[in-house]
């Protein structure tokens, strides 16, 4: 049997926030291995903002398994983040194509529409995985027609639990 050589292109923003608009916090490190074992990812691309006092958090990041692509965040005078990283990810996922059998893409951002169209065309569009059902962009749904997971029921397999809430709630 051959084996699958499966991307996942993470856009770790949207799939952060939405996560958290759900109630819960995301452990990146279950993420990674649900990852492998339901869609067979070989490499997961996580593309976020960079800011140095995270550091650490990148380095966690990538002894787990992602491999991390990063834009520059500006700062606005009120304080307010903006990275955006819908290029980024759309270019390395042309730039790594030829080295991939089929992608999923962990969004529920609209922009990657003609992405996913694309590689739906040349049969290499294997899931779009949407971090929250009630928060995505309708115009993924004709696209990704019958390609489309969403997150919402993986709360009990892969919400984030710190040492002290195990120990309180006996549930470890």
């Amino acid at each position: 049997m051959e084996k699958s050589n499966h991307f996942a292109f993470i856009d770790s923003q949207n799939l952060n926030l939405a996560i958290l608009d759900s109630g819960w916090k995301l452990d990146f490190k279950k993420f990674r291995i649900y990852l492998k074992d339901k869609y067979k990812i070989t490499e997961a691309y996580l593309f976020l903002g960079y800011l140095k006092e995270n550091k650490s958090m990148y380095d966690f990041l990538s002894q787990i398994g992602y491999k991390l692509i990063f834009k520059p965040i500006l700062r606005s005078r009120t304080g307010k983040i903006k990275g955006n990283i819908d290029a980024e990810l759309v270019l390395h996922t042309m730039i790594e194509y030829p080295n991939f059998d089929q992608a999923v893409i962990i969004t529920g951002d609209g922009d990657f529409y003609c992405l996913l169209e694309y590689l739906n065309s040349k049969e290499k569009f294997l899931k779009l995985l949407i971090p929250n059902v009630h928060k995505y962009s309708a115009l993924l749904k004709s696209v990704a027609a019958g390609k489309i997971d969403f997150m919402n029921n993986l709360k009990n397999k892969l919400e984030y639990k710190n040492e002290r809430q195990l120990h309180k709630d006996k549930t470890l």
